[in-house]
């Protein structure tokens, strides 16, 4: 038993993503309490409550007085496996392209050891869920390696959900022709083989604005669609309105990035299951900022992620990702933590298991080092997670 929450907040309410004024309603209990067993919640409510029943009397405690208790974060998109710029120093500093191509001399066994640092201290920040993306790779055997250590990664003590990114990278030019017979090999076979593998459950399209290059991403869609994968957008690029369009009449899960999204995009996605994920950390670099208030008052359900990336984004930090949220993108502190938890779990499709404190759902639960959760914030660089459970157990 988890007892005696200054604020527990539970995030129960509706079985759908949160949107509009919803998105700020965290159903916080003062002096609340949680009963774990088996990994699994079997009882949330006020610790006087709690504390009376039967299945309480034995119950290991404890005490998280003057404390925020809290679900687990859920990092809906990551590049977990993307090399990191010391891979591939040079006299003319990193290079992107020699970095790819370092994954296919490195082993599996040393992907996987990186990928554990990572997830270990995405866990002491408190990600309890994530996922993580290919689209790497240089060649399709890499790729493969990518997907097969996210999927062993995924059977420790964080649940990692794997995405298969297709880029088609550079500008084709003259290499067009091999270029698409390449990119259909992809959608006829290496797609295949990772569906029947179960190696991925997303299908992520890196959105192109090149107009010749419409007819391969199409493809792409609908190979996804017909070998049974959720699929996913990134639009971070100028000119994405028929990304909006796509997501929509592909029944994308999310369209992740969204810097550029007008208000004709935001009406478009307002009417839709489809979820804008939102990447604070990654806009803090580029320094463009997705325009959160905007979506979120046209009725568009939104989540957070941190886009870590150790080449581009190297934070892992989802407390970042809710301060950059409320100080550059003009989000309340219980949005932004609605949209990194229970948003952010409908983005990966788990939300009937995580992103909420509530009866038969896993016990990932954080304790913080402070006794209101506005500070998540404010307190900018500062972890103020004090214990991660992951399904019951304290890591």
């Amino acid at each position: 038993m988890i007892r005696s929450a200054r604020q527990l907040v539970t995030l129960r309410g509706s079985a759908e993503p949160r949107r509009g004024l919803a998105l700020g309603e965290l159903n916080i209990i003062p002096d609340g309490a949680l009963l774990l067993r088996d990994g699994l919640i079997v009882e949330v409510g006020s610790t006087r409550r709690v504390e009376n029943l039967a299945a309480a009397r034995d119950a290991i405690e404890i005490d998280a007085t003057g404390k925020v208790v809290m679900p687990g974060f859920v990092d809906c998109h990551t590049h977990l496996m993307f090399p990191p710029p010391q891979s591939a120093d040079s006299d003319t500093g990193p290079d992107l392209d020699r970095a790819a191509h370092a994954l296919e001399s490195v082993t599996a066994q040393r992907l996987a050891r990186r990928g554990r640092a990572y997830l270990q201290a995405m866990a002491r920040h408190g990600t309890t869920t994530l996922e993580a993306k290919s689209g790497c790779g240089p060649n399709e055997s890499a790729e493969l390696k990518v997907l097969r250590v996210l999927n062993a990664l995924n059977k420790g003590p964080l649940d990692v959900i794997p995405s298969f990114l297709f880029d088609l990278g550079s500008p084709p030019g003259d290499r067009h022709r091999a270029d698409a017979a390449a990119a259909e090999r992809i959608f006829r076979d290496f797609m295949f083989t990772i569906r029947r593998r179960r190696l991925a459950r997303f299908a992520d399209l890196q959105w192109d604005p090149d107009i010749a290059r419409r007819p391969l991403l199409v493809r792409f869609l609908e190979a996804a669609l017909s070998l049974g994968f959720a699929r996913k957008i990134h639009a971070d690029r100028h000119s994405s309105t028929a990304a909006f369009s796509m997501a929509l009449e592909y029944e994308a899960t999310s369209i992740d990035h969204v810097e550029y999204a007008t208000l004709d995009q935001a009406r478009m996605l307002a009417g839709s299951s489809t979820i804008a994920t939102l990447l604070p950390s990654a806009s803090f670099r580029q320094g463009r900022h997705a325009p959160a208030r905007m979506l979120i008052d046209e009725g568009v359900a939104v989540a957070l992620g941190s886009n870590f990336n150790p080449w581009h984004t190297p934070s892992l930090n989802m407390q970042t990702a809710i301060s950059l949220a409320c100080l550059q993108m003009a989000m309340s502190p219980a949005e932004a933590i609605a949209a990194a938890t229970i948003n952010a779990a409908h983005a990966l499709r788990v939300s009937g298991r995580a992103g909420s404190l509530e009866v038969d759902k896993l016990a990932d639960i954080l304790i913080l080092h402070t006794s209101d959760h506005r500070d998540l914030a404010y307190q900018l660089g500062t972890n103020l997670v004090q214990t991660t459970i992951k399904r019951g157990t304290i890591l």
